[in-house]
């Protein structure tokens, strides 16, 4: 079984990497940087498990599993 993410966080995740694809990295402190900058987010908490979630993605993009 794997981590169960809030709605919001999966959600708000897919639309930046729809938006902006080529700034995401499967590296989370780049990622959490860039988020930081792009986006006005008041919880350090959200923040990370969002930049988290898109590194999730971009690994996966990259093994190609992701549908």
């Amino acid at each position: 079984m794997g981590t169960v993410r809030e709605k919001i966080i999966k959600r708000t995740a897919y639309k930046l990497v729809k938006e902006y694809p080529n700034l995401w990295t499967t590296d989370f402190e780049h990622n959490k940087k860039v988020l930081s900058e792009i986006a006005e987010i008041k919880s350090k908490v959200y923040r990370n498990r969002i930049a988290g979630y898109i590194t999730r993605l971009k690994v996966r993009e990259l093994q190609g599993t992701l549908v």
